[in-house]
């Protein structure tokens, strides 16, 4: 089976780069040995079609260098391979020799922003797992996995505290959070100062009204989906649980789940049968050292209104015949289809093939083995239609109380647009719908779309439209659709639930230039990550952000992770006024202009 190196390979890829041009009918001969035996065993890995780029520009952008190779030079890249920020050089991977060499050709003396560029072939990075264990075993005394954690401690670090005192934790980090926001404001903002210091005055040094952090409403088994790997424990016991390590530490142990508090007592259930299954099965598990076997990951999703569960069994192929596959498919649906796997409410089964993603392919394929195709869950009322890849908070009870929480904050009426950006199965805007005039949603997720569709008609809601593609293309087109008219009290407001890494720089801007758009609410499940989007929000006009600033109102965290260190927090801005021009000033203005053109007929006169 083919395996690409994910984070494994590319961890150690700033160690392995090579100073010289490397000959490819070299490589294999040169790398003789463990740490590159994933070579061999895999079949294909772009780290045998590398090049390092060197003599980069101080300051450019991944998206500016991916317009470079892909549209101006048309390289066929397979992918850049980011090294830390600034790094004079970056490694870019194809996907034969002929690719390489033709981008080699191409870039090698290419100017750039001022820059001569200069590629050469690199060496494979060695395989992080191998070259660990080898430093750990020749370390005398050292034990092998000196970084290995327990899996309570990786997956529910605060467990160990009563809750009351993780929210009091969580809340003081939200609190460092907007300190460090406010900090970033005061020295990239200098024109921002006064106002940082009259918000730092009124609100206990940060630059906003924070309020207390929101309870989840359950705190222990709130999960509504978890990922669990396939592999094997510390005494090689097949299990299904989570790994407590990474490849580049050395381990790929899988642990049991037994004793965590987050995951509900019915997905413990389901795990442990499919566990009982795994154990005994002729099919081996996957190992990430060796690259064989079959069983990788499971995934469960649960209703929290209905019990409804559905699982998704991810399989590498190898080499299996059809026939062995319609063998393992069977075996999976009896094994999860027994009584007790009824008892813990599997009504959903799926096969999901885990293989090397083509480009442009975001998801595995998954082949439905029995049941239905979806569950439902229900927010504020409504109900939601959950298909295997969709995002849906994984705290209901929670997600209510996040919802309603950008409900009150946006304060909507019967003359509001909402405009829903990167609306998934629309959960957001729906729970709106109720409480404005229209809601607009798009996410690049088409499946997501039409989930989102589904459910707007499922719960008879008429005022919102969802629209497939990316949101830094949409959102002027929204704006049209919204056709917002200020002079019959109309008003328009975003909501933003980014991805972790947070809203593109070109969405902001979009967001920035909106005429209209007035207010803004946004979500976010990482606010560390979130710091830069906040301040582009408030970055005084420019060339780019022609529209007036959003300015910070209040903040609101919620806790939909008991047990761990996350915390959502949502943000209110609200557009900064444009000016209004003093009337004195601007008649003495349009007094002076007048003199200016009287004196010019004179002097033409003259």
């Amino acid at each position: 089976m083919q395996k690409m190196e994910p984070e494994k390979v590319s961890a150690a890829v700033e160690e392995s780069s090579a100073s010289e041009p490397v000959l490819e009918q070299d490589v294999k001969c040169e790398l003789k040995g463990e740490e590159y035996a994933y070579l061999d065993a895999t079949g294909f890995t772009s780290e045998l079609f590398k090049i390092e780029l060197r003599g980069l520009p101080k300051y450019y952008g991944i998206g500016e260098l991916k317009k470079l190779l892909n549209v101006k030079m048309k390289l066929s890249m397979n992918k850049i391979k980011i090294m830390k920020p600034g790094s004079p050089f970056i490694f870019i991977c194809f996907r034969n020799q002929e690719d390489r060499e033709a981008a080699i050709k191409s870039l090698d003396g290419y100017k750039w922003k001022g820059r001569e560029l200069s590629a050469f072939e690199a060496k494979p990075a060695p395989d992080p797992l191998v070259r660990r264990r080898k430093e750990a075993s020749s370390t005398e005394g050292e034990p092998l996995n000196i970084k290995r954690r327990t899996v309570e401690a990786s997956s529910t670090s605060l467990a160990y505290l009563p809750y009351e005192q993780q929210l009091k934790q969580k809340q003081s980090e939200m609190e460092n959070v907007l300190q460090k926001f406010g900090n970033e404001l005061w020295s990239s903002i200098p024109t921002l100062r006064p106002y940082v210091e009259r918000q730092r005055q009124e609100h206990g040094g940060l630059p906003c009204a924070l309020e207390s952090i929101r309870p989840s409403p359950i705190q222990d088994g709130y999960r509504n989906k978890c990922e669990f790997s396939i592999g094997k424990d510390a005494q090689g016991v097949k299990r299904v649980g989570f790994r407590v390590g990474s490849y580049s530490n050395g381990f790929l142990e899988v642990e049991s789940i037994a004793h965590l508090k987050h995951i509900p007592s019915t997905m413990k259930q389901i795990v442990a049968l499919f566990e009982e299954y795994v154990q005994r099965s002729p099919f081996e598990v996957y190992s990430a050292e060796t690259y064989q076997g079959f069983f990788r990951q499971m995934t469960v999703r649960m209703s929290y209104a209905t019990g409804q569960a559905m699982v998704i069994v991810g399989v590498h192929l190898q080499s299996l015949s059809v026939d062995e596959q319609k063998i393992m498919k069977e075996a999976i649906v009896d094994c999860l289809t027994s009584e007790a796997g009824k008892k813990a409410g599997i009504c959903s089964i799926y096969f999901e093939v885990i293989q090397k993603r083509q480009q442009g392919q975001y998801t595995n394929p998954m082949e439905h083995l029995y049941g239905d195709t979806h569950i439902e869950d229900k927010i504020l009322g409504l109900t939601f239609r959950i298909s295997p890849g969709a995002f849906f908070q994984i705290n209901t009870p929670a997600a209510e109380l996040l919802y309603q929480c950008a409900i009150d904050v946006a304060a909507p009426d019967k003359n509001t647009s909402i405009l829903d950006i990167c609306c998934g199965t629309g959960s957001i805007g729906l729970c709106f719908a109720s409480h404005c005039k229209q809601v607009f949603g798009v996410d690049i997720v088409e499946q997501a779309i039409k989930d989102a569709e589904y459910n707007a008609q499922r719960n008879g809601v008429k005022n919102c439209k969802f629209f497939a593609g990316n949101s830094d293309d949409l959102i002027v087109s929204l704006l049209r659709q919204a056709n917002v008219i200020p002079e019959q009290q109309e008003s328009l407001t975003a909501i933003v639930d980014p991805p972790r890494a947070g809203l593109h720089i070109r969405s902001i801007t979009q967001l920035r230039n909106a005429r209209g758009l007035n207010k803004l609410v946004y979500v976010s499940c990482s606010p560390q990550s979130a710091i830069k989007n906040w301040i582009d929000l408030m970055r005084p006009c420019s060339k780019q952000l022609r529209g007036e600033p959003f300015i910070a109102q209040k903040a609101i965290a919620v806790d939909l992770f008991p047990h761990t260190p996350h915390t959502e927090l949502v943000i209110l801005f609200e557009r900064e006024p444009e000016p209004n021009p003093d009337p004195v000033a601007e008649q003495a203005k349009n007094d002076e202009q007048e003199s200016g053109k009287e004196k010019g007929e004179m002097m033409g006169n003259t």
